[in-house]
């Protein structure tokens, strides 16, 4: 895929949505997992937030330090067809020829946490190809936490005088995020009285997190963000052994739950040896077995 630019990565995504459990994607997909070249930074909120506008800005100010960019825009899925437009890429503005670049869209399928598990095996190809991979999920609710299991960062984003300020002080919302962006800077006192709600909510809770306002039309607020994402990252590079196993695990118990449900999840015993190095490998194994088990 490093070699083969966009053709050769855009060949792989589409094999693991049609074959992700097959020897040869749970082959690549391990092979990506050991061999990461940058980090995923993972965009989240309610619909209409802001999220694709400021993606279009990260993507430019991470091409402007000479970092390629990876990016996967997760839409939601029909909960009759299960179909999706797969339209959030025509709310980017990237270049064609720009091989520093690569956007996929990606159906958020029948989760209700954000990320299909093909995005999350999307996003771990791409992080083995690009210094930055930036993960726009479908939304945030009080359970839909799928992206706090991928990114090395994770940027919540809030909508000045929309409510949700009060809605994310809610149980497990604060624990997502590692910055809060209060996106439209530009509305003046709306978005001064939600940041401060915002940390409001995060003093209570006892959570620790930067809070700003930012407006991606003006540009205000954005270089804080760019130089805290960098302090973010930087100190999750130095628990970057235990993060991993931590995803390792998560990621084969999420796919024993989701293709086998609870009963599945109840008769696994403990992690495969190969986990922490091989998920996607420990994963197809132990569905196998388990799918054995019930003959």
């Amino acid at each position: 895929m490093r070699a083969g630019a966009k053709p050769a990565l855009a060949r792989a995504l589409s094999l693991i949505e049609a074959d992700l459990h097959g020897d040869t994607a749970t082959a690549l997909l391990d092979d990506a997992f050991q061999n990461p070249l940058g980090s995923i930074i993972g965009l989240t909120g309610p619909p209409g937030v802001g999220k694709s506008t400021l993606t279009n800005v990260l993507i430019r100010r991470f091409r402007e330090a000479g970092k390629t960019v990876g990016v996967i825009a997760v839409d939601p899925s029909s909960v009759l067809t299960g179909g999706a437009l797969l339209g959030d890429r025509t709310r980017l503005s990237t270049d064609p020829d720009d091989h520093g670049v690569f956007v996929r869209s990606m159906a958020a399928r029948d989760r209700l946490g954000g990320l299909s598990d093909r995005a999350v095996a999307g996003a771990v190809l791409m992080q083995s190809v690009y210094h930055r991979v930036i993960v726009e999920s479908v939304g945030i609710g009080q359970s839909e936490a799928d992206i706090a299991n991928l990114a090395d960062l994770t940027v919540l984003c809030i909508q000045p005088g929309s409510g949700d300020s009060l809605q994310f002080m809610k149980a497990g919302i604060m624990e997502v995020p590692d910055i809060v962006a209060v996106t439209k800077a530009d509305m003046g006192d709306a978005a001064r009285r939600a940041v401060a709600d915002v940390e409001g909510a995060l003093s209570l809770s006892g959570v620790k997190v930067p809070v700003m306002a930012l407006s991606s039309t003006t540009g205000d607020g954005v270089d804080l963000l760019m130089e805290t994402i960098a302090d973010v990252l930087a100190e999750a590079g130095k628990k970057k052994p235990r993060i991993r196993e931590e995803r390792a695990r998560y990621w084969v118990r999420d796919g024993i739950k989701t293709y086998l449900g609870k009963d599945g999840l109840e008769r696994f015993d403990c992690l495969p040896p190969n986990a922490p190095d091989r998920p996607f490998s420990a994963l197809k194994e132990t569905l196998a077995g388990l799918r054995r088990e019930t003959r």
